[in-house]
C-alpha cells in the first residue's frame, strides 16, 4: 500500500471519529493528529507509541510522506495538531506550513503544528517557527512527553525540547539577518544532518539507525560532504563543523 493510500485511508468524518474517542483514557482529553514524516518506519513507531487512543487520548487520523500528501491529508481531515518533520520531499516542513497558512489562521478550528525532527540545528528550528509552528521537539523525546507536548500545542502553548527555545529567543530578539554561509549552503538538508552526527562522533551504523537510512547511504552522504567542502577525512569534517558551531 502506498503512503498516499495509507494517508487517505485514515481520513474520514472528523466529528464522528472524535465522538468515538472522546471518552478515552487520558483524563477525558482527546486530540486528532496527523503524522507527516517521509520515513514509514518512523511513522509506524510513533503511531504505536502514541496512537492507542483509549490510553493516550491521541487519535491519529492521517499520515503523509511528502509535502503534497501532507497538504491534502491535513486539508481533508482538519486535525487539531500536525506532527511535522522538517525535511520532506517537495519543499520541507516550511512549505507545508506556507500552504496551510489559512488553516492555521482559522479562529474557530485552527490547525496547529508541532515540529518533530532528528535535527536540532538552529536554522531548522527558527525556520519552522517563523513559518507558524507552535513548537519543536526532537525525535529523542519519549512517548509520554510527546503526548504531553501534543496536548499543550492543542491548547495553544509553545513547546520546545531543552535548549531549542534559546535559538528562538535569540532569533526573535535580534533584528539582524543571520550571515550566509556559502559552504554550508552547498549541502543538502540530509547531508547537513549526516555532517552534524559525524561531528558528534557517531559511527556510520549509528547514523543509519538515527536517520532511518542504510549504512551505504550514509557513506554516500559523507563522500558528498567531503567533496563539496574540499575536506579529506572525518576529522577535518569535525573541525569544520565545530568551527561553525554546528555540533
Amino acid at each position: 500500500m502506498s503512503d498516499a493510500t495509507e494517508a487517505n485511508g485514515t481520513a474520514g468524518a472528523p466529528e464522528a471519529a472524535g465522538s468515538r474517542a472522546a471518552d478515552g483514557g487520558a483524563g477525558g482529553r482527546h486530540v486528532r493528529v496527523v503524522l507527516v514524516d517521509d520515513h514509514r518506519m518512523f511513522r509506524t513507531g510513533v503511531q504505536a507509541e502514541i496512537g492507542q487512543t483509549a490510553q493516550t487520548g491521541v487519535e491519529v487520523v492521517g499520515e503523509a510522506a511528502d509535502v503534497d500528501q501532507a497538504v491534502t491529508v491535513i486539508t481533508a481531515t482538519r486535525p487539531e495538531v500536525v506532527l511535522l518533520d522538517v525535511h520532506l520531499p517537495g519543499g520541507g516542513g516550511v512549505e507545508v506550513l506556507r500552504r496551510c497558512a489559512a488553516l492555521m489562521a482559522d479562529t474557530e478550528r485552527p490547525v496547529r503544528f508541532l515540529a518533530l525532527s532528528v535535527s536540532d540545528a538552529a536554522e531548522d528550528v527558527i525556520g519552522v517557527i517563523r513559518g507558524g509552528a507552535r513548537g519543536y521537539v526532537t525525535k529523542t523525546i519519549t512517548g509520554t512527553d510527546l503526548v504531553d507536548s501534543i496536548f499543550r500545542v492543542q491548547e495553544g502553548d509553545a513547546v520546545f525540547s531543552p535548549r531549542l527555545a534559546g535559538f528562538v529567543l535569540d532569533a526573535f530578539a535580534s533584528t539582524d539577518a543571520p550571515p550566509v554561509d556559502e559552504d554550508l549552503d552547498r549541502l543538502t538538508q540530509r547531508e547537513r544532518e549526516v555532517l552534524r552526527l559525524i561531528a558528534r562522533g557517531y559511527a556510520y551504523k549509528e547514523i543509519a539507525k538515527q536517520l532511518f537510512i542504510s549504512v551505504k547511504t550514509v557513506e554516500s552522504h559523507v563522500s558528498a560532504v567531503l567533496r563539496k567542502l574540499q575536506l579529506s577525512n572525518r576529522h577535518e569534517l569535525t573541525r569544520w563543523a565545530t568551527a561553525r558551531r554546528l555540533v
